[in-house]
């Protein structure tokens, strides 16, 4: 259930990874925690991560981990797995919106989606028009920016 793609979690180590030596340390990751408006300590880091750098595999498990931390497997009458989210992914989701929404004026415009997406390395010239297309995919109400609850519906179909 991750919001983002295994080659999109690649392109995001290997740029953090600036000595190129397949290695996060742990100052690398808690500089992209921090652009995402995630704050530790490195000791708290450190004593979350368990080690002093990750590889490639750690590092999707641990953004398996944050991303789906207050979500719960419970089985259904008829034996299958359901992920349940605590409170329905509300409380995330806003925090997710919020850092997007870099003015915080309540809208997400293509400009702030490819600001985001370019400090996560996932940005180039050609995804510029990647920006403009999926918020007018998203835009229900055709007003040139995503809203909450457009937001909203635009992950819950990325994920589903």
């Amino acid at each position: 259930m991750s919001l983002l793609s295994k080659n999109d979690l690649r392109r995001i180590f290997d740029k953090l990874d600036k000595n190129g030596d397949g290695l996060l340390s742990l100052d690398e990751l808690n500089w992209l925690l921090g652009i995402i408006g995630v704050q530790f300590s490195l000791h708290e880091l450190e004593s979350l991560v368990g080690k002093p750098c990750l590889g490639f595999d750690d590092f999707m498990f641990f953004y398996d981990s944050i991303s789906n931390r207050n979500t719960k497997v419970e089985t259904e009458d008829d034996g299958d797995e359901v992920i349940v989210d605590g409170d329905d992914g509300e409380s995330e989701l806003a925090e997710a919106f919020r850092v997007f929404d870099l003015n915080g004026d309540g809208f997400i415009s293509c400009e702030e989606l490819q600001s985001v997406l370019a400090r996560l390395g996932l940005w180039d010239e050609r995804s510029g028009k990647d920006c403009s297309n999926m918020i007018c995919f998203y835009d229900s109400n055709m007003d040139g920016v995503i809203d909450f609850d457009e937001f909203k519906n635009m992950m819950f179909h990325t994920i589903s």
